[in-house]
């Protein structure tokens, strides 16, 4: 859920100053990833792993990473359907990964019987395919709620609010997302984000369709847009913290009181990896709370890792955005594998996106 559309601002996301700063490649050398004979292909969302970890785990195993990156679940399905081969490891959210196991595209690593695992909380072993952590090592989290610009709205905390700024002659912007979209709209009607009965989305389309001309654009590049107060507010991800800590003036993150949806990521080995003891080892290098902890600074979004959570700093680990309270995680919900019901909410969206 974080996409690579958002590049022109992302880009700072990678010259963030790292409260961790002593962790990553300036206290190692380089000499051999130069001399690296074995790689690593990674295949992940655009700007969603810090590039030090990559760094400190070249100068640690010699292994030469390369990266390549994705705006979409989707469009990473797709390029694998389709023949893309070389990747080793994927981070697909939780619903796809059920998808690519039901797809048998996915390698069992038995990563949950590695040193490490134990610090990793198992309220987050929630695919369906993989309730034991054999496969797939949880990756981050977070909440999508509402990025807004205080120099407009000084405080907005519901969507009720979000949604009444047009009335007011505020300009929002929402995510141009399938199941995030019709999910805010389920939730806001008391429904799972997953619900595949007709009337649901018979009503969530009403709503969209309603929503629709109050809304000035649908787009995963709206920080900027926020950033220069050219909008007031967006549906967004909690990685806006990032901005929010750099622009602490203008900018602010919030849950919104209904809830709101939220995504996990998870961290897979491809059945097709050419390198699967290379990405077994990465996955166990990863279970380390240093760098665990390394990569949630820069990306200012939830851990698993427990031990990790204890190294990061305050203004992270006290964040009531970033780690909600067990009241506001109740609020909530994460996407699941709709099977046969996607079918439905394909024909939700094409009317909504296609309506004038």
């Amino acid at each position: 859920m974080k996409s690579d559309n958002t590049a022109a601002a992302g880009s700072r996301w990678i010259k963030k100053t790292l409260a961790l700063a002593c962790l990553g490649a300036s206290c190692a050398g380089t000499s051999v990833a130069v001399q690296a004979q074995e790689t690593l292909n990674l295949y992940n969302w655009g700007d969603y792993i810090n590039p030090e970890v990559l760094e400190r785990f070249t100068a640690e195993t010699g292994i030469e990473v390369n990266l390549d990156t994705y705006s979409s679940n989707e469009e990473m399905l797709a390029k694998l359907q389709v023949g893309a081969t070389g990747y080793d490891v994927v981070f697909p959210s939780v619903h796809m990964q059920d998808i690519m196991a039901q797809l048998d595209l996915l390698e069992k690593t038995d990563i949950n019987q590695s040193p490490g695992f134990e610090n990793i909380d198992t309220g987050h072993l929630i695919a369906e395919s993989d309730p034991e952590g054999e496969y797939c090592l949880p990756y981050g989290w977070g909440s999508v709620g509402i990025v807004y610009n205080k120099k407009l709205v000084p405080e907005l905390n519901s969507w009720k609010e979000f949604f009444a700024l047009p009335d007011q002659g505020k300009k929002i912007v929402m995510l141009d997302d399938m199941r995030e979209d019709i999910g805010l709209a389920l939730l806001l009607d008391g429904k799972s984000v997953n619900s595949v009965e007709p009337d649901d989305l018979k009503a969530a389309q009403q709503f969209l369709l309603e929503t629709k001309p109050k809304v000035s654009a649908f787009t995963y590049d709206s920080i900027p847009m926020v950033q220069s107060g050219d909008i007031a507010a967006a549906q967004w991800y909690v990685g806006a913290m990032i901005y929010v800590n750099e622009m602490p003036d203008t900018l602010a993150y919030v849950i919104p009181e209904e809830g709101a949806t939220m995504y996990q990521e998870n961290m897979c080995v491809l059945k097709t990896a050419p390198n699967k003891e290379n990405a077994k080892r990465f996955l166990e290098f990863f279970l380390q709370p240093e760098i665990s902890a390394l990569n949630t600074v820069q990306q200012t979004n939830g851990s698993m890792n427990k031990a990790a959570i204890e190294l990061l700093p305050d203004d992270i680990r006290n964040n009531e955005n970033i780690n909600p309270s067990a009241e506001t995680k109740e609020k909530l919900q994460i996407f699941r594998e709709l099977g046969k019901g996607t079918r439905l909410y394909d024909r939700v969206w094409t009317k909504f996106r296609t309506a004038s």
